[in-house]
């Protein structure tokens, strides 16, 4: 039973910001743990920057906090974000002209592939059926049954 706790405890995501990234303020720590939680590590991709243990989120978390202590708002602190890295650092990017690919491509995908295995079933089903006997043929069929019958 210890050995399943263990495993599961260790299996459990760990939280990335690690002690030395911690600011000393709770309330800009708090504001800090806030605005990363939204925030995504451009290597994970599908990770936000609290959860991910990769160097670039280490220094994402840590410019946040950087920018937090000099006073910016936290919409300020986000768009210093979004200057240097582009809108994909948001788990959330907003949604414009230039943020389509991110909003609709995967939708696309998705669509392009059940696009092209219906196209394949329907081509298979087409090519499977064979034509229908003319009624000359199926004449044929009928003496040809007669004959070798019983």
């Amino acid at each position: 039973m210890r050995v399943l706790l263990l495993l599961l405890l260790l299996a459990a995501p760990a939280m990335a910001v690690l002690p030395d990234e911690r600011l000393a303020d709770p309330a800009l720590e708090a504001r800090a743990r806030a605005i990363s939680h939204d925030l995504r590590c451009v290597v994970c991709q599908n990770e936000s920057v609290d959860d991910s243990n990769a160097p670039l989120a280490r220094d994402i978390r840590l410019l946040l906090r950087e920018r937090i202590v000099a006073g910016d708002t936290d919409d300020q602190a986000v768009q210093f974000l979004v200057a240097r890295y582009g809108d994909f650092v948001l788990l959330r990017p907003p949604l414009r002209a230039d943020t389509w690919l991110l909003w609709f491509g995967p939708f696309a995908v998705l669509a392009l592939g059940a696009g092209a295995i219906l196209l394949t079933l329907r081509r298979r089903a087409a090519i499977a059926a064979p034509p229908p006997l003319s009624a000359e043929e199926q004449a044929r069929l009928d003496r040809l049954m007669r004959e070798d019958g019983p």
